[in-house]
């Protein structure tokens, strides 16, 4: 897959765990096995998803065919894998997922603008 067909799937995937946020209800008990064991099922692919994008990004960064800096790649990641597990254990205010979210919205938007 290319940069822009990941962050654009990246992008429908972080809407997708926006709408989880916030309309699923908080676990009753976040130690719960059953509960651990549907996120770690549910999260794998997106895990392998942004890990690929993190990859196929990093190296168009060195070709500057993006203008990012490359701490903008490991830092989206880093957001991307926090908005994954808020997304289920909703463990965090809404202001915060929000910044969180924004800023990794921000960044993909730049990365589909550079790819036009």
């Amino acid at each position: 897959m290319t940069v822009k067909e990941l962050t654009i799937e990246l992008k429908e995937t972080l809407n997708q765990l926006k709408d989880n946020y916030f309309h699923q209800d908080k676990p009753e008990n976040k130690r719960d096995l059953t509960f651990f064991t549907y996120v770690k099922e549910a999260t794998g692919p997106v895990f392998q998803l942004v890990e690929q994008w993190e990859v196929h990004t990093a190296e168009e960064v060195k070709k500057r065919t993006l203008r990012i800096h490359p701490q903008q790649v490991v830092s989206t990641r880093e957001n991307v894998e926090l908005l994954l597990m808020h997304s289920y254990y909703i463990d965090v205010k809404e202001n915060r997922y929000m910044n969180l979210y924004n800023s990794v919205m921000y960044v993909l938007d730049i990365i589909l603008d550079d790819l036009k």
